[in-house]
């Protein structure tokens, strides 16, 4: 902070400004994590610096022995982590890697069906506006009236609609995914099957969530979110040995060949060397013993946040949750989305306006609000703090222009942010 402070005052300042924001808020919203000063250090290190074109002993520029070291440390880390075959580590983040996985088992104009992100999809399952919905033809599944997907109603639109790419995987989705029935569905039209595991990849280390490995013919995931890593992203798969140089047959024993082959030269140039390192080291400290009881704690306060709020009278989707996030239904309190989002932050409590199932309102004012704890799990809070918190946000959107109301939430946010503090090395 100390040459950016000399060097760029403005830019100085708003990072500062950042910092208090962070260390002195409670952070809910579930895709959003704290990492470590290892990871960090790692995303400020030298390797910002290197072009490597290529993979580990395949670059197209020299210079690359110890980039050679450090992506060969990730995907091995990675594949023993998560069990499998291959890792690509060097997707830019979420969104490309999903294009990749589009891009290696799909020509323009087949059929992909994905989970509306009305109904806590992600935009690159098939959203109208997305590529994965210009450069392909989607077909979008959705939930029932209360939230739970309904595997028989997913089926007879696969066998309706063909696809030739299934993605299982959502962004607002507070339950856990039955793989084994996505896999047959996908088996009966005889569809790819992605798993884009996102939002649940630390709960699935932890043994929170069941894994797809074995079922999905390919995973994807971000880095960040429960895996409490670096902005970044990976392609999972198994299969035959990976030949990027070497074009080979589409079929499912060859997708590791063609995620790599998508990843460079189809879409990607160089990877960010930096972030590979950070998540080497983020996939280490998943790999420790305190990781899965980290995990573990992820879901438990979860529960006991959605139990909170329901004592207070909240509406949450599917009645609860058993992952990492909720959805709260915030018409009953007289307040929108996004009044319910810019009102919980004026306390310091950060959430995001989210759209509910079959919701009539816009997606930017919908009627509901996402909320998380991977984030205030990583400062150490527990259930009684989130008793304390789900208090609080039931609070404030019952009486959002109540001045007591909304200080006494102001109070409660500073005396856990002190209770629990974060990165207090990082002086703002």
């Amino acid at each position: 902070m100390n040459n950016i402070e000399q060097y760029d005052p403005e830019i100085s300042q708003a990072l500062k400004a950042e910092i208090r924001r962070q260390k002195h808020g409670l952070e809910l919203i579930p895709s959003e994590n704290f990492v470590s000063p290892a990871v960090m250090e790692a995303l400020g290190s030298v390797l910002t610096n290197k072009y490597s074109e290529g993979y580990p002993g395949k670059r197209y520029y020299g210079g690359n022995v110890h980039v050679d070291e450090i992506e060969n440390i990730a995907r091995e880390r990675a594949k023993k982590l998560f069990g499998v075959d291959h890792a690509n580590v060097q997707p830019y983040s979420g969104s490309p890697a999903n294009q990749a996985v589009c891009f290696a088992l799909l020509d323009p104009g087949d059929t992909l069906m994905g989970l509306s992100l009305a109904f806590g999809g992600h935009m690159t399952h098939g959203l109208k506006v997305n590529f994965s919905a210009k450069y392909y033809r989607s077909v979008q599944y959705q939930t029932n009236q209360n939230g739970w997907l309904d595997y028989d109603m997913i089926l007879d639109l696969a066998k309706k609609e063909r696809p030739k790419l299934i993605i299982v995987g959502a962004t607002a989705y507070p339950r856990k995914f039955d793989f084994e029935k996505f896999r047959d569905i996908a088996r009966q039209v005889d569809a790819f099957l992605l798993a884009d595991i996102s939002h649940i990849a630390g709960l699935i280390i932890a043994g929170e969530h069941p894994s797809p490995v074995g079922l999905a013919d390919v995973i994807s995931t971000t880095t960040h979110k429960t895996l409490r890593g670096p902005r970044g992203a990976m392609i999972l798969s198994n299969g035959n040995p990976s030949t990027p140089l070497k074009a080979v047959d589409r079929s499912r024993e060859n997708i590791p060949t063609l995620i790599d082959r998508a990843i460079i030269p189809g879409l990607q140039g160089g990877p960010h060397n930096h972030q590979t390192a950070a998540i080497a080291i983020a996939l280490h400290e998943a790999a420790q013993p305190e990781f899965r009881e980290y995990g573990k704690q992820v879901t438990r306060n979860a529960k006991a946040l959605a139990d909170s709020l329901l004592e207070q009278g909240a509406k949450l989707i599917t009645d609860g949750t058993d992952n990492h996030l909720m959805v709260i239904d915030v018409t009953p309190f007289d307040v929108t989305g996004k009044e319910a989002e810019i009102v919980l932050d004026s306390v310091g409590i950060t959430v995001n306006k989210n759209m509910i199932p079959f919701d009539e309102r816009k997606p930017f004012d919908p009627s509901g609000i996402r909320l998380g704890t991977p984030a205030i799990t990583t400062r150490g809070m527990d259930a009684a703090a989130m008793k304390k918190i789900g208090v609080a946000i039931a609070s404030v959107l019952k009486q959002p222009k109540n001045t007591e109301t909304l200080d006494q939430a102001r109070v409660m946010v500073r005396e856990l942010t002190e209770q629990f503090p974060l990165y207090p090395e990082l002086k703002p």
